[in-house]
């Protein structure tokens, strides 16, 4: 029991570090470069929710503030922050994330003030109890969620003329651009698409522990990372894997005593070992550069 108990632990902060993870593969996938600011646009979201609930004291209210604020916020950094460096060298994009990172995470602590403020309207208490098993609501939720955003993203991507647009783009920028498609567009969709689900996976993070600190989507941010990695950079359903295996190596490692202390040296042993095996992810595709 206190195994099942830590799968579905497992599965539900998987699922978070999924959401997250998508957000990173998506815009590696489409602008082949890395947001290191996309965890830090979950500490806004959380922010945004924090001020309309003092505001308003509405949660349904302040989610969505804050995935409209995300939205927005998101594709800003990207026109001003990014666009203007498409096509400089690799690491003047990564400094550029990094300085955004910390930027963002400077202007949230002055806004707190240096205070952690409990977002307890957004916790959701009770559970179900099947026998002597019990779930946590925010567990259900979670799970609901993350399986609502997988489906409805795998659809989006399918079926839809965007969608499709974006794995053109995602395949070969310039051979698309040559198509007709806008690329631009395209990139700035993505990056709107990261933002929003960046902003619902800090709503499943404060429903769980609703603690608001100007570095509350650091760590989550770089665990979804490594989770995207795991999975193959660029690829959708490798980030989906990815996020699931890390959230119940983790919750596992958690529930036996000896690992629990090294339980993040268990996670990042994980990537490290699937990389050396496979370098470029479970799912990721090998691509050959032309010289």
């Amino acid at each position: 029991m206190d195994f099942l108990t830590a799968l579905i632990n497992g599965l539900s902060s998987g699922g978070t570090y999924a959401i997250i993870a998508l957000g990173y593969t998506m815009v590696y996938g489409i602008a082949k470069m890395l947001n290191f600011a996309h965890g830090d646009i979950i500490m806004i979201g959380g922010c945004v929710m924090y001020s309309v609930l003092s505001a308003k004291g509405n949660p349904l209210l302040a989610i969505l503030a804050a995935v409209v604020f995300c939205v927005v916020l998101g594709v800003t950094i990207e026109k001003l922050a990014y666009k203007p460096l498409r096509g400089a060298a690799s690491l003047a994009v990564l400094i550029t994330a990094i300085s955004m990172s910390y930027l963002l995470q400077s202007v949230a602590q002055i806004y707190l003030k240096s205070g952690t403020p409990a977002l307890s309207a957004l916790r959701l208490e009770g559970s179900v109890n099947i026998g002597s098993f019990r779930i946590d609501y925010s567990t259900i939720l979670t799970l609901a969620v993350t399986i609502v955003v997988m489906v409805a993203l795998s659809l989006f991507v399918k079926y839809s003329k965007t969608g499709r647009a974006m794995v053109a783009v995602s395949e070969d920028r310039d051979a698309a651009l040559l198509m007709g498609i806008n690329t631009n567009f395209i990139i700035t969709i993505t990056f709107a698409i990261g933002s929003a689900l960046a902003a619902i996976a800090g709503y499943l993070m404060l429903c769980k522990a609703p603690i608001l600190t100007n570095t509350l989507g650091s760590m989550p941010g770089i665990k979804a990372f490594a989770a995207a990695v795991i999975g193959g950079i660029g690829s959708i359903p490798g980030a989906m894997l990815g996020g699931i295996l890390l959230g119940v190596v983790e919750s596992i490692s958690y529930s036996i005593p000896v690992l629990a202390p090294f339980t993040e040296a268990v996670e990042f042993s994980i990537l490290i070992i699937i990389l050396l095996v496979r370098p470029s992810g479970i799912l990721g595709k090998m691509r050959r550069e032309k010289v």
